[in-house]
């Protein structure tokens, strides 16, 4: 996860009201809220979050806010978007500690997808989640969690159970074991094995029926 810094002012002016005027100066609204100091409206540089955005460690991560030299470590909760712009309108950030446990949502990424022998013979990967609800310390949010596809075959399948989380990291969802992504058969690869296997069947057929062409040749020819 990068490293981001963002420099946030507190706001005087709350509402909408409030809000416009923030965006008039070139900057971005915003409310910093949780634990003992209460709600705080705090307005955020633009070219900051647009950078953080830009960056993608933003959206459900933990980043650095700094106000008049103080630091504090928060987490993007929510950012509303302009529906026609689909810029950043507004922010919400939570304030968390270091070794706090918070549920995040963390993306799936698939390694050595050439190293799997099912997908090698025509196999495609049916995602169930593109992303995983995990429990972690806010100070340490995996930027990914990786499932290695080396041999796999198809109808083989990566449950949570299987997959090795970093130190201090669980699932959040502990009332069954989650399906991350199976290895199916794809309609070209089970076309060609029913195509070979009709294939097949008819020359097993035709084998058989010259099979008896013969037999009965040699029971005519016994008769004489």
């Amino acid at each position: 996860m990068a490293d981001i810094l963002l420099s946030v002012d507190v706001r005087e002016r709350t509402g909408t009201g409030g809000a416009r005027q923030t965006r008039r100066e070139g900057r971005i609204p915003g409310i910093l809220y949780g634990g003992e100091l209460g709600n705080v409206p705090i307005s955020l540089k633009t070219n900051e979050v647009h950078k953080a955005l830009n960056d993608g460690d933003f959206i459900a991560q933990t980043v650095t806010i700094e106000h008049k030299g103080e630091k504090q470590l928060v987490l993007t909760r929510d950012i509303q978007y302009h529906p026609v712009s689909d810029l950043p309108m507004h922010v919400d950030l939570y304030r968390v500690d270091a070794d706090q446990m918070i549920e995040v949502e963390v993306a799936v990424r698939f390694i050595n997808e050439e190293e799997s022998p099912g997908l090698k013979r025509g196999g495609v990967l049916n995602i169930v989640r593109h992303e995983l609800a995990l429990l972690c310390p806010a100070g340490s949010i995996p930027d990914a969690i990786e499932i290695d596809l080396t041999g796999y075959e198809i109808g083989d399948s990566a449950h949570i159970s299987s997959v090795e989380l970093p130190k201090g990291v669980t699932s959040a969802i502990t009332d069954r074991d989650v399906t991350i992504v199976t290895v199916v058969g794809s309609r070209a690869a089970i076309s060609e094995a029913e195509e070979a296997a009709a294939e097949e069947a008819a020359a097993e057929a035709a084998a058989a029926e010259a099979e008896a062409a013969g037999e009965g040749e040699d029971s005519e020819g016994g008769e004489e």
